[in-house]
C-alpha cells in the first residue's frame, strides 16, 4: 500500500556541491535553516549578510548594492524605537549605535562583493510576493522595522514583476561571475499573516516567475522545497508549534533531498566523517579523567586532523 506521494528527483550530473564549493545563501528564514546545515557540515558558506530577505525585490536590491559596492551613510538609516535601522536590511542587523550599524552594512557589502565574484553556487530562497512601499520615498523596503503601517502601501508583485526582478538578479551576478550556479527555491514557510488565500497567490507568483527564467544551459536551477513540504510532508506533525514553520524533522528531510540531488558520493562520505566529529565534540563524559575518555578524545583529534589535512579551511 502506497501512503505517500513522492517527487521524482534526478541527480544533477554537473556542477555538484562539494567541499571546494563556495556558497552564498540569500532569502527567507528557510535559507537560514538550510544554512545551519551547511555550517554544521563545515562547508564554505555565507548566509544572509543583511539578515533575512523575504521577497525578490529585497534580494535584488542587496545584490545590486553589493556588486556596485554601495557605501552606506546616515541618509540610508533611520531611527525608530530607540534603534537605528536600514530599510535595505532585516531588523536583526539593526543597532542602538548608528556607527556600528553603518560599519556592519559597509563591511558586509564589501565581503558580499568579493564572495559573489568567487562563489560557485548561489542559493536563493523566495518567501513571498507581498512587498511594502514606503510612501515618503516611493520605494519598496526590505523590512518595515515596526514603523506605523500607515506609512506604507502593501502591494502584491505580479508574475511579470517577479520575473523581471529575478532576471535583474541573474544578470547582475553573471556580470561578475559568469560560471556561477544559481539554485532557486520557494520557502515552505506559510505567510499566513497575509491571509490563507493571499499566501497561496503569493507563492504561486513566485513559482510561476522562477519557471519563466530558469535555464540549465545558463546554470540556473529549481529545487522544490515548497513542493516537498506541501506534497511529501502533507501533515501537521511536520510543522513547529506555530503550525506555520517546518519543524526540525521537515527541515532535515528537505536537506536530505537536497543532498541526494546536489551532492556527490565523495562529499556525503566526508559529511558522515564530520558528523561523527561534531557529535563527538558534543559528548559529555561521566568521568573526564578516565582512560576511556582520554582515548576517545585522541580518536576525535585524529579524525579532526585527517579532515583538516584534506580541507585546511575547516575548523572545529
Amino acid at each position: 500500500m502506497k501512503l505517500q506521494t513522492h517527487i521524482a528527483f534526478q541527480k544533477e550530473s554537473k556542477n555538484l556541491i562539494d567541499y571546494h564549493s563556495k556558497l552564498i545563501l540569500l532569502g527567507s528564514c528557510f535559507s537560514e535553516n538550510i544554512g545551519q546545515r551547511f555550517d554544521y557540515f563545515k562547508f564554505q558558506s555565507t548566509v544572509n549578510p543583511f539578515g533575512i530577505l523575504f521577497h525578490p525585490k529585497a534580494i535584488e536590491t542587496f545584490i545590486t548594492n553589493a556588486i556596485n559596492e554601495k557605501v552606506y551613510s546616515e541618509k540610508d538609516i533611520i531611527y525608530q524605537n530607540e534603534r537605528w535601522h536600514c530599510f535595505g536590511a532585516h531588523s536583526s542587523v539593526s543597532s542602538g549605535n548608528k556607527h556600528e550599524l553603518l560599519a556592519h552594512l559597509n563591511t558586509a557589502i564589501i565581503s558580499a562583493n568579493k564572495e559573489l565574484k568567487e562563489a560557485s553556487h548561489l542559493v536563493i530562497t523566495l518567501g513571498t510576493s507581498w512587498v511594502y512601499r514606503f510612501i515618503e520615498t516611493d520605494t519598496i523596503v526590505t523590512n518595515c522595522h515596526k514603523i506605523p503601517q500607515n506609512k506604507f502601501l502593501k502591494e502584491l508583485l505580479l508574475v511579470d514583476e517577479v520575473s523581471e526582478s529575478l532576471r535583474a538578479i541573474t544578470t547582475h551576478v553573471k556580470s561578475v561571475n559568469k560560471n556561477l550556479n544559481i539554485i532557486f527555491t520557494v520557502s515552505p514557510v506559510r505567510h499566513l499573516k497575509d491571509g490563507f488565500i493571499e499566501n497561496t497567490q503569493s507563492k504561486s507568483h513566485l513559482i510561476a516567475a522562477i519557471h519563466t527564467i530558469i535555464d540549465q544551459h545558463k546554470n540556473m536551477y529549481y529545487f522544490p522545497s515548497f513542493e516537498l513540504m506541501m506534497d511529501e510532508l502533507r501533515d501537521y506533525r511536520f510543522y513547529a508549534e506555530d503550525m506555520i514553520h517546518p519543524n526540525k524533522i521537515a527541515i532535515d528531510y528537505i536537506w536530505e533531498k537536497l543532498v541526494a540531488s546536489w551532492f556527490s558520493e565523495e562529499t556525503t562520505s566526508t559529511m558522515t566523517a564530520i558528523d561523527v566529529i561534531q557529535k563527538g565534540l558534543l559528548h559529555r563524559p561521566f568521568n573526564e579523567k578516565s582512560d576511556e575518555h582520554q582515548q576517545f578524545l585522541k580518536n576525535i583529534q585524529s579524525k579532526k586532523e585527517k579532515i583538516q589535512q584534506q580541507f585546511p579551511f575547516i575548523s572545529f
